[in-house]
């Protein structure tokens, strides 16, 4: 297969890999039966729900490991460390073969947190390797198919394990712990041979992003469609998968191109070809001369010097007090729903997911076509316009009604796509793409101090508001619940954006010599 064929079909594969790598997005539509199934309070659930994102503290290891193996036995680990997280969870709490105690299935969850540390990594690396000009947009692209996560998750449980809320809880810790590990065993030959970027027209890559904007738009499209009408779950997950398989006319069409060209050249005159082969080779180096210098870097810093970087910190802190709170929100989703008396559960978490399909989307859509015309924000401009977003979106929560809560789960669902896929771009800005792996993995290791410190702070609220009500059953009722809460979080995003605007303030002259 030709260089540049491999590396569609490469970018093809992490998209099939991102769009099932989401297992934790599924948690809220199973987290209110899980808690049955434990007999645990809502600390202890909280608690759970933390460790998924505690596992992201040890994802620097799989930066290091992206170094010194290759990349398919880096995505084969992390489906391993899903099976296992996963797999003896399901076995345990499911099956009944074996007893565990609260503390070693909190490890297990961990574990499963930890694996989809792995499967990023690879997938972030063979994006950024095979595009590096269009990085953001190869990114953005496969990071916006993750948010379909708990929407294919959630089709797949209505059609085959929905006879009871029961089954379905079970249906989802099986799929969490199959799913990943075979789309690791069916992708990883793909990555065997690396895809870097080679000579090849500028118009070629245009064409095949472009085709590849439609199909993901009308991708998303249909994901939020299907989670706002009524249609059977079967046909629902068939399109699914109609949709997921349409990108591979890509590198195909890429493949019969080279081929028919191949052909052509074969019949020219033998004395002809010799300097045709040397002005390609000489389009080669200079192709990838402009790639080098086109790609924007303010530095290369390794991961042993982040911590004396001042932007690290407040990068950092950026992380922790943004995308973070959208993270607990989606993890407290279901007890949410729960207590304003909402029982669609799964819509909405079909509903954030698919939303933040599009949000992820959004940052490489606008860079592809804004770009050009030098009308795109920078990276901490956009990421601070998100947390705005997102502060009205919790602010809206405050209203009494099931309108205002799809509409602000929506809205945070778009908002927290849109940050994580600008912070994937904004690492690789500040601190190079040499290191990428492991620093970016280091930056996600706000989300589990975040998930268990803000996490917290929501199950005492809650545990107030039950016993306000005078309940034994530790359940809470009513907008008090997470009343608090909701304005805290709310706070929390407030000053995100505000470091959002400092971090701009401090690399303005890299941000407006890069455009």
């Amino acid at each position: 297969m030709s260089p540049n064929a491999l590396r569609w079909f490469s970018l093809v594969a992490i998209l099939w890999l991102q769009s099932i790598n989401g297992t934790n997005l599924s948690f809220p539509a199973y987290s209110s039966q899980l808690k049955e199934f434990l007999s645990i309070s809502q600390f202890k659930l909280n608690y759970l729900s933390f460790a998924s994102d505690a596992g992201k503290v040890l994802g620097f290891i799989s930066g290091i490991a992206a170094v010194y193996l290759p990349l398919p036995l880096v995505l084969l680990a992390g489906g391993s460390l899903g099976f296992a997280g996963y797999g003896l969870q399901y076995l345990c709490i499911v099956k009944k073969m074996f007893t565990l105690s609260f503390y070693q299935i909190w490890g297990l969850s961990f574990l499963a947190g930890n694996s989809i540390c792995w499967i990023n990594t690879a997938c972030y690396i063979v994006a950024i390797n095979s595009f590096p000009v269009n990085r953001q947009v190869a990114v953005g692209i496969t990071a916006s198919y993750q948010g379909l996560s708990g929407k294919i998750y959630t089709d797949i449980v209505q059609t085959f394990f929905y006879s009871s809320q029961r089954e379905a809880a079970s249906g989802y810790l099986l799929l969490n712990s199959l799913v990943p590990l075979v789309g690791c065993l069916v992708t990883a030959p793909m990555l065997m041979r690396e895809a870097k970027a080679t000579s090849s027209s500028s118009w070629d890559i245009n064409v095949g992003f472009i085709i590849l904007f439609v199909v993901t738009i009308a991708t998303g499209i249909y994901a939020v469609a299907t989670s706002l009408l009524t249609a059977p779950a079967v046909l629902v997950l068939v399109g699914i998968v109609l949709f997921l398989l349409a990108p591979l006319a890509i590198p195909v069409g890429v493949g019969v191109k080279e081929v028919i060209s191949s052909r052509r050249s074969q019949q020219k005159v033998h004395d002809l070809e010799v300097p045709i082969e040397e002005d390609q080779n000489k389009d080669e180096e200079e192709e990838e001369f402009d790639e080098k210098v086109t790609v924007g870097v303010k530095e290369e810093v390794e991961w042993t010097k982040l911590c004396k970087k001042l932007d690290f910190w407040i990068y950092f802190g950026l992380y922790l007090f943004g995308p973070t709170v959208g993270l607990v929100f989606m993890n407290n989703l279901g007890q949410i729903a729960e207590s304003r008396g909402c029982a669609a559960t799964t819509s909405l978490v079909a509903l954030s997911s698919s939303f933040g399909f599009f949000g992820r989307l959004l940052p490489s859509l606008l860079d592809y076509f804004l770009s050009r015309n030098k009308y795109m924000p920078s990276s901490p401009v956009s990421m601070a316009v998100s947390l705005v977003a997102m502060v009205a979106s919790f602010l809206l929560l405050l209203i009494d009604s099931d309108i205002a809560l799809y509409i602000s789960t929506a809205m945070i669902g778009v908002f927290l796509g849109a940050l994580t896929s600008l912070s994937v771009t904004m690492t690789a800005e500040l601190f190079g793409t040499k290191h990428f792996g492991v620093n970016h993995n280091i930056v996600v290791g706000s989300i589990p101090i975040g998930s268990f410190g803000f996490g917290l702070f929501a199950a005492k609220v809650y545990r107030d508001g039950a016993a306000f009500d005078g309940r034994f059953d530790g359940k809470c009722y009513g907008m008090y619940c997470f009343q608090t809460t909701l304005i805290f979080w709310g706070t929390l995003c407030s000053i995100a954006a505000v470091l959002a605007a400092v971090l701009y303030l401090r690399n303005r002259k890299f941000f407006s010599h890069k455009r």
